[in-house]
């Protein structure tokens, strides 16, 4: 398999951190959205990232259709989310969360460094939307004992609060503070302390 996006993504990023806990094969090819937009286009003609393709060619875009696939490769017994019922709805309501999370950071991202003039009232309506998330998913997270959030198992929501935790804090340093929102900042430090979140990242770098 051939996984294409930088690990500064969230989104290619959690992709590549399930492929890792799945145990499946991959290579990474890092181009970027903008300086090898013509190269990813072959593949995806929406230009974006994550991109896999699969070893038999067939490509397959957007990390929760190519999550979906992962998980039928894992099994029912190793997915990281369950295959039916009211807490594969919970989890996948969390990354719900977090995943709009990420596309309004990467927005606000964008309107900073490639506009000339930011729009102000995009940049506050995205920066409302951010602190919304975090906020609700501060509150949930805080209710929750367990290691993870769905217990003692690693999940996809998981993985996803942590991503963009991340990359929140790299692209925009004033809109996640430590000490408002703690549950959240424990729990990506739980993440980022495993093996295959130290091996797979990426400092942001982002596009000019």
């Amino acid at each position: 398999m051939n996984l294409i996006g930088q690990y500064d993504s969230p989104f290619v990023r959690r992709v590549a951190l399930a492929l890792r806990f799945y145990g499946i094969p991959f290579k990474q090819t890092p181009w970027s959205t903008f300086g090898d937009a013509e190269k990813i286009a072959v593949y995806n003609p929406l230009m974006r990232v994550p991109t896999l393709v699969l070893d038999d060619g067939e490509v397959l875009i957007e990390s929760n259709a190519i999550l979906d696939h992962l998980d039928e490769l894992a099994g029912p017994s190793r997915a990281m989310i369950p295959d039916c019922g009211h807490v594969r709805r919970e989890v996948l309501h969390v990354c719900a969360l977090a995943t709009g999370l990420a596309d309004k950071a990467v927005s606000l991202l964008y309107e900073r460094v490639l506009r000339g003039e930011e729009s102000k009232r995009w940049v506050e309506r995205c920066r409302a939307q951010i602190a919304g998330v975090l906020a609700v998913l501060e509150s949930e997270r805080a209710k929750i004992t367990t290691r993870y959030w769905f217990g003692d198992q690693l999940s996809h929501a998981d993985i996803a609060v942590a991503c963009v935790v991340r990359f929140t804090r790299e692209a925009h340093a004033g809109l996640f503070d430590a000490a408002r929102y703690p549950s959240l900042d424990s729990h990506a430090a739980t993440c980022e302390a495993l093996r295959p979140f130290q091996e797979i990242v990426q400092p942001l770098a982002p596009p000019n």
